[in-house]
């Protein structure tokens, strides 16, 4: 009988999914146009080009286990404000190729948007760039190895951390402090535990405590828990592990353009105390933005609010274009 109740749950929760007006809404298509990287390992980048040729380039980078339509709310808010914006599929991700030689080391990623930066702002041009979670360590990751103020206007961390992860974040409670044991650090974010392929309550109840904040919708994690379903769990083990080994504080110095840094009052994955660091730290602060009620998925909760703070971000500094 027990099982039976389960399973009519189970049907329920994924019909009314089904109806679900933010999910339905979040999975319509963003209609970019397709743009074809390739990073230099070999590595073949999917991204998608948004807005006019002509106006000012945003790259947007995505977090783990996510995909570029993850900034979709984003794209969405900015488009009529005639930015041109650049997301992509971080390598291992979304219809981005595994890596060559399955390399998902932090350099790299770095690597991977310096690909991004020359192929999609050619002839001169400076871009702004914003990176939530794994993509705003892959603009630490970037800045660590090249000319920042050459190639970029202004940068945006979101959600985002550069070191000791796992003993740092809110979701183990107490018992976070025993995770800054490498071993056991390595051991959980680089861990291979399948992830059940059709969504429940209970998986709903499990992303929501720990990725997002507590007004999130149904759809908004269903939406999230889609791109983590379809995240290999080889590549989610590996970019795991070279997070629990990360540590790309000293590179924060090298990022000397404006730079915004936001955060949701709720982010137990990286929390406010890690955004508060790289906010102190940075040469040139623009703002420090707290979300309240919010998780470590801002750009899905608060695309409104993210979308504000980039724009600001981009009126702050003076518009570079490429040269004809």
């Amino acid at each position: 009988m027990a099982a039976v109740g389960a399973g009519l749950v189970e049907r329920r929760h994924l019909r009314s999914l089904a109806r679900d007006e933010d999910l339905l809404a979040l999975s319509a298509p963003l209609g970019g146009r397709p743009l074809s990287i390739t990073s230099a390992d070999g590595t073949r980048l999917h991204a998608q080009v948004f807005g006019p040729d002509d106006g000012r380039s945003l790259v947007l980078a995505h977090g783990w286990t996510e995909q570029l339509s993850f900034w979709g709310p984003v794209i969405r808010e900015l488009e009529p404000r005639g930015l041109r914006m650049i997301a992509y599929d971080l390598r291992g991700h979304g219809r981005s190729a595994q890596a060559a030689g399955h390399d998902y080391s932090l350099a790299r990623f770095g690597e991977d948007l310096e690909a991004v930066l020359a192929r999609a702002v050619e002839g001169g041009g400076r871009a702004i760039v914003a990176g939530h979670s794994l993509g705003g360590m892959s603009i630490a990751a970037w800045a660590e190895q090249h000319d920042v103020p050459r190639r970029i206007s202004a940068a945006a961390l979101v959600n985002t951390g550069f070191g000791d992860l796992a003993a740092g974040n809110l979701v183990f409670g107490e018992l976070a402090r025993w995770l800054d044991h490498p071993r056991l650090s390595r051991a959980l974010l680089g861990s291979r535990t399948r992830i059940p392929p059709l969504s429940s309550p209970l998986s709903q109840a499990a992303i929501r405590y720990v990725a997002f904040g507590p007004e999130a919708t149904a759809g908004q994690i269903a939406f999230y828990e889609r791109m983590l379903v379809e995240c290999s769990a080889d590549t989610r083990a590996a970019i795991g592990v070279a997070m629990s080994e990360m540590d790309l504080w000293h590179a924060v110095a090298r990022l000397t353009v404006p730079a915004l840094v936001v955060t949701g009052t709720e982010d137990r994955l990286t929390p406010p105390a890690q955004s508060r660091r790289i906010a102190r730290e940075l040469p040139h602060l623009s703002e420090l933005v707290e979300l309240p009620q919010t998780g470590h998925m801002s750009p899905l909760e608060r695309p409104r609010e993210v979308a504000a703070a980039l724009l600001a971000l981009a009126d702050s500094v003076p518009a570079t274009r490429p040269h004809a």
